[in-house]
């Protein structure tokens, strides 16, 4: 795993590459959804490639252990300023994702930016192009 700079959007804990890792060799390329609604706003769905429909909407703030992690542009509104730190808890997810039988699920946290970090920051791009 290459070290993330200050400006990534996305980065991840140790535990939830390893667990990437893991799902990615068992499923094939993998990709994440952060949907921000009411029911598991900070869970990402993760899934394999190519299973998930990406909207119009939908940007891809970028790559965790080679999978794009996306959300739609009025979620990204909310996390803009932020710094999304994909981690994994022992908990039981009610969702598709498929961590879930494993009795671990991911979670996004969050660190918010410095006002140099959110200077030097790429705009996210369409998720219809990963």
């Amino acid at each position: 795993m290459t070290a993330p700079t200050p400006t990534d959007r996305v980065t991840a804990t140790p535990e939830a590459v390893a667990l990437l890792d893991r799902l990615a060799a068992k499923h094939g390329p993998l990709m994440l959804h952060l949907s921000g609604g009411c029911c598991d706003g900070t869970a990402p769905l993760c899934l394999p490639k190519g299973e998930f429909r990406m909207g119009g909407r939908d940007l891809c703030l970028g790559t965790v252990a080679g999978a794009p992690f996306c959300m739609s542009d009025d979620t990204f509104q909310w996390w803009r300023n932020t710094q999304v730190i994909l981690d994994v808890i022992q908990a039981r997810g009610g969702g598709f994702s498929i961590e879930a039988p494993d009795g671990v699920r991911f979670i996004a946290r969050a660190r918010l930016f410095t006002d140099g970090e959110l200077a030097g920051l790429p705009d996210p791009q369409p998720a219809e192009t990963v």
